[in-house]
């Protein structure tokens, strides 16, 4: 989950960053604060306007939305690509990259893509995987879903069923993965769309960590 609340004090941001922290820690779930600063954390999201270069912290992701910020990454463990298809949170971003934008782009990147802007059914989440996203990023549908809870185990339920068949094929020695090393995976609790990998950069002390830090769940939000 990643928090933004930018316009808050430090301090009320930071009481929120512990209440938080406290909640996803019941679903082993991971705070990454949206800026430099982790707020007593250890993991972050930054813009793609900077800093550069980037803090060290256990779990350091960037927004980007296209091939030249991509080539800026350094020491970033993640990076979140948009928009994949037009967006109601963030009207008039774009051109959307659409799967075979969002494809070109994961085959380019030197880290972990997950794909966000747009994403709201399951057979987008599923283009999404097809295309090579170790995971989705998602607001807007859960913001104004009717049910959230509904809808975003209905987003993971698809999430699930379009990386099981990746993950059979690599454990058979297939070449079905999207990007060698990386190891797709979904909590069995809450409503996390997220992935792991295998690249060995610093990791945050989570439960559901192994090799590389985990990326930001499916509740992350967009960083223009």
């Amino acid at each position: 989950m990643v928090l933004r609340e930018k316009d808050l004090p430090r301090a009320e941001r930071a009481a929120l960053a512990v209440d938080l922290r406290a909640i996803l820690a019941d679903v082993g779930g991971t705070l990454i604060v949206a800026g430099p600063d982790p707020l007593g954390g250890d993991a972050v999201h930054l813009p793609a306007a900077g800093p550069y270069p980037p803090p060290t912290h256990g779990l350091v992701g960037r927004s980007c939305h296209h091939q030249p910020e991509l080539n800026r990454l350094t020491t970033e463990h993640y990076a979140t690509i948009s928009p994949v298809w037009p967006t109601k949170t963030k009207p008039g971003y774009g051109p959307p990259l659409g799967p075979d934008g969002l494809r070109k782009l994961v085959e380019s990147s030197a880290v972990p893509l997950l794909a966000l802007g747009g994403v709201e059914t399951p057979d987008q989440v599923t283009a999404c995987v097809e295309a090579g996203a170790v995971g989705v990023a998602v607001l807007g549908a859960l913001m104004r879903a009717e049910d959230p809870t509904e809808t975003a185990a209905t987003l993971t339920s698809a999430y699930v069923e379009a990386v099981t068949p990746l993950l059979t094929q690599t454990r058979h020695g297939g070449t079905g993965s999207p990007r060698e090393g990386l190891r797709p995976t979904v909590p069995t609790q809450g409503s996390s769309l997220t992935a792991r990998s295998g690249h060995g950069r610093p990791q945050p002390p989570t439960a559901t960590s192994n090799g590389r830090p985990q990326p930001p769940t499916a509740t992350t939000e967009e960083e223009k």
